[in-house]
């Protein structure tokens, strides 16, 4: 795919991005390198190919979704500017 200068602006312009015309040229000639490339990409067979989310294994990265209780109502009451003992106290806003 031969990709213009002016195709270039004016995928620079949709993306709201703001380049001279010598930019242009070298942004349409990366964005020609890029299409060739998934050109390529696109002759191979694929169909025996399972699909991955990362071709890196990695373990779990999150813990366990366990309830736990960490804090106790006074323990968290302890930090409000005012409590009566059970619950926080805030200004009346109505």
């Amino acid at each position: 795919m031969n990709l213009s200068p002016e195709k270039a602006l004016a995928i620079a312009t949709l993306a709201r991005l703001e380049i001279t015309p010598d930019q242009a040229a070298v942004l349409a000639a990366q964005m020609d390198d890029i299409l060739g490339y998934m050109g390529k990409l696109n002759e191979l067979d694929t169909a025996s190919v399972e699909p991955m989310y990362t071709p890196v294994d990695q373990a779990g990265m999150l813990r366990p979704d366990e309830v736990r209780k960490e804090s106790t109502r006074a323990d968290i009451l302890r930090n409000a500017p005012e409590s009566d003992g059970e619950y926080f106290i805030v200004p009346r806003i109505v």
